[in-house]
């Protein structure tokens, strides 16, 4: 048995299996015989594999990223097939692995002697997970001198159902439980300096920033949520309905089901903590995580007298278009400098 994900195709002859295996953030190709039963690695390249398909030759090419290089197609015979046009983008700094009491999740480090300002960026999902691939916006942040840390935590895809289910019933604590561990990690090893260190995220990652900057005010020095969840209730109330079912697997029922679930777990409750400034960065017109949620947490924080930046983009989830998404990472890294004394964004 393959431990964390997998995903078959045939080969054209229908006597052998493609088996794609992704655990810890890599990717592994097999060839599974049929009539044998043998499993056989096949030389596949490190980092994770976006696609693959067998050839009639009985090659293989498959869509690599790793965090040095972006998305190309490569040949099991005869490596780069195909890599986007245009100019190349710059090398990126290669991942580490962290293991810190069996949760998992890469380290990348700036050239300067550590320790480093920090930026803990944490996947959405919840069901997700970071990879070893090419992060465009992880890499800017090394350049301007940070470390980033990614943790899979419980509740990621990547790592089994038992890992993936491990939040249900205790929905956000249980993550920003397993990232308190690799902070804790990160400063006594010396790679982060512990006056400088922004937890940060997107979607669910947003909302566990709320949750942390709330719950762990003593741990992190700025937030960055990014269209996160600030008031369960009133995100629970916008929310699509298949949004509204995963919740209720979530939780255990609706708000009005489990209000105590959904209390202990919403960032509003804890507002009042909330020690570090934050920008915050919201979608106007996102159906996965909807503004009003953050109007709400918004008022909250003026009401307290907490200091918070805002920035709003008329576009849902995300934005497509890559000015607006370069805008918003220099956006982060300017909101940083001004707090921190770090690096200015590179121009």
């Amino acid at each position: 048995d393959l431990p964390g994900e997998t995903f078959a195709d045939w080969y054209p002859d229908a006597t052998a299996l493609l088996i794609g295996h992704e655990h810890r953030g890599r990717s592994e190709l097999y060839r599974y015989d049929l009539r044998t039963r043998a499993l056989e690695r096949l030389a596949a390249e490190p980092g994770t594999i976006l696609a693959a398909r067998p050839r009639p030759d009985s090659d293989v090419w498959y869509q690599l990223t790793n965090a040095r290089f972006p998305a190309a197609t490569r040949s099991l015979r005869d490596g780069l097939v195909l890599r986007a046009p245009g100019e190349p983008a710059p090398e990126g700094v290669a991942f580490r692995d962290l293991d810190v009491d069996g949760i998992h999740g890469f380290v990348v480090e700036p050239a300067a002697p550590a320790p480093h300002p920090t930026i803990f960026i944490v996947h959405g999902g919840p069901a997700s997970h970071d990879q070893d691939a090419f992060y465009p916006g992880v890499q800017a942040w090394v350049d301007h001198g940070f470390a980033v840390v990614m943790v899979n935590y419980r509740g990621s895809s990547g790592y089994g159902k038992k890992w993936r289910d491990a939040l249900v019933g205790r929905v956000g604590l249980t993550e920003l439980e397993d990232i308190a561990k690799v902070h804790d990690r990160i400063i006594a090893d010396g790679i982060a300096d512990p006056k400088r260190v922004i937890l940060a995220g997107g979607s669910w990652g947003g909302y566990l920033t709320l949750l942390g900057l709330g719950t762990q005010a003593d741990r992190w020095s700025l937030g960055i949520p990014i269209v996160p969840v600030g008031d369960y209730i009133a995100a629970y109330e916008d929310e699509m309905e298949p949004l509204k079912k995963y919740d209720d697997a979530l939780f255990g029922g609706s708000p009005a089901e489990v209000p105590d679930k959904y209390r202990e777990s919403n960032p509003l409750l804890y507002a009042e903590h909330v020690r570090a400034p934050m920008l915050l960065i919201v979608g106007q017109n996102d159906p996965r995580c909807p503004s009003r949620s953050v109007d709400v947490y918004r008022e909250r924080l003026l009401e307290l007298g907490k200091k918070f930046e805002e920035y709003r983009y008329d576009a849902g989830h995300s934005s497509l278009v890559v000015d607006e998404q370069i805008r918003q990472v220099e956006m982060q890294i300017a909101f940083a400098a001004r707090n921190l004394g770090t690096q200015e964004p590179i121009a």
